[in-house]
């Protein structure tokens, strides 16, 4: 006598709805995953010979746009206010030395303004981010 529990059956299970529900679940993810992209302005650093790579701690760093837009950490900042911001946000770090990342196109008096401001906040130092020229 044969009972039903013990027969085994030589048949593999069907895997064709697993994998449908894998491949859906795929395509959902791709289609609603969000891609990060940095956002700040768009800038093209000038070039200079004896630029040098930041490897210490990292800087406070103010972004001036070739219209004159002045940034720090993506967030827009009023020239007028620009001095009590760097001094607060340099109270807080042990390097108070503030990086300026400029375009190429920037004037002279909106680099001057953020120097100024920076040496009225407590900076340290203030230096200029250049990219070193490509070599043919």
């Amino acid at each position: 006598m044969q009972f039903e529990g013990t027969r085994r059956s030589g048949q593999a299970p069907n895997l064709t709805p697993l994998i449908d529900i894998v491949f859906l679940l795929l395509v959902f993810f791709m289609l609603t995953a969000h891609f990060v992209q940095d956002e700040g302005l768009p800038i093209e650093l000038p070039e200079a010979v004896s630029a040098i790579s930041l490897n210490e701690n990292k800087p406070l760093e103010v972004v001036i746009s070739e219209s004159g837009e002045i940034s720090i950490a993506d967030k827009p900042i009023a020239i007028d206010v620009l001095s009590q911001q760097l001094s607060t946000l340099l109270a807080g770090r042990d390097e108070k030395r503030v990086v300026i990342r400029g375009d190429t196109g920037v004037k002279l008096g909106d680099s001057v303004v953020v120097i100024d401001a920076a040496r009225r906040a407590g900076a340290s130092g203030v230096d200029i981010v250049t990219e070193q020229p490509q070599r043919p």
